[in-house]
């Protein structure tokens, strides 16, 4: 459809104190916000999530939802990006993505969404000698973007090189001042052998690097993918007594059994043990 106010030229006249001249229509910054929302690599499943839309029924997810609008609204001039933690189910990715959205439309971000294990799967595809391109080609708009989400942070299974090329994100961003959401399903435990904490799962210093650069938001809440998102009392309820997802079983199940706990301490002490056989090797190679 033309637009009526420009005939698509892009732009408008407008009078000012009597005199004629021309400005941006309208129409051009829409179009521009919806090619930004169309690179940003939102998955399809999570094209229908918005800040509106966000389901903030526990204190947690208030207080989430609170930081969440504080930072679009502050955005660009924000020191700190938002770390959203807690366990499945309970809308962090929702939010993230409805943070980014609304940062792209109300504010004019370049902005892009990664899921954290693709992200790592399209940097060890440029190992294949047959791919033309190259590793930073691959992180170049994730390290340069005005807003990332890094979604479940942790999930992947942890190496010596994952830690690394996380890390080049993490301080990279970090040093540049580029805020960054991050969500994960880890807990900050303060044992390095749990293979559920930030600290085994990215090491000591991208640990500290995120306590630097972002706000910890910690979101309890049930499990919408098991019970629904209008789920009745009594679902949650059944929930709350039968899921293993739910926090009264998470905590009965806390700390993993001897045997874990030292297969776990063995890893660590193992020479090599936390690489893995990628053809390229460690981050930044191509050997």
């Amino acid at each position: 459809m033309t637009c009526p106010l420009c005939n698509d030229t892009r732009w408008k006249s407008v009078v000012t104190d009597g005199v004629e001249h021309v400005v941006r229509c309208d129409c051009w910054r829409d179009a521009v916000v919806a090619r930004q929302l169309n690179e940003a690599r939102v998955p399809q499943r999570y094209a229908r999530c918005e800040l509106s839309t966000f389901d903030h029924d526990m204190d947690s997810q208030r207080e989430a939802y609170r930081r969440a609008t504080a930072f679009v609204e502050a955005f660009p001039v924000v020191d700190r990006g938002l770390l959203l933690y807690g366990p499945h189910g309970v809308g962090k990715t929702h939010l993230a993505v409805g943070m980014l959205k609304a940062a792209i439309r109300t504010r004019g971000a370049c902005g892009y969404f990664f899921e954290t294990r693709e992200l790592l799967r399209l940097v060890r595809d440029t190992y294949n000698r047959s791919v033309d391109e190259t590793e930073m080609d691959v992180l170049a708009p994730v390290l340069k973007a005005d807003l990332l989400v890094l979604d479940d942070l942790g999930a992947e299974r942890t190496s010596e090189w994952v830690q690394e090329t996380l890390g080049l994100v993490v301080n990279t961003r970090y040093n540049e001042r580029r805020p960054t959401i991050f969500t994960s399903n880890l807990t900050d435990s303060p044992d390095s052998t749990d293979p559920r904490s930030f600290i085994f799962q990215l090491g000591a210093r991208t640990r500290s690097r995120l306590l630097e650069m972002c706000d910890w938001v910690e979101i309890r809440g049930v499990d919408v993918r098991e019970v629904g998102s209008q789920a009745s009392p009594e679902a949650i309820h059944r929930w709350q007594k039968e899921s293993p997802a739910s926090p009264d079983n998470l905590r009965r199940a806390s700390g993993l059994p001897p045997k874990s706990r030292n297969m776990a301490r063995a890893r660590l002490r193992e020479p090599g043990a936390a690489d893995l056989a990628w053809p390229g090797g460690r981050a930044g190679t191509k050997g």
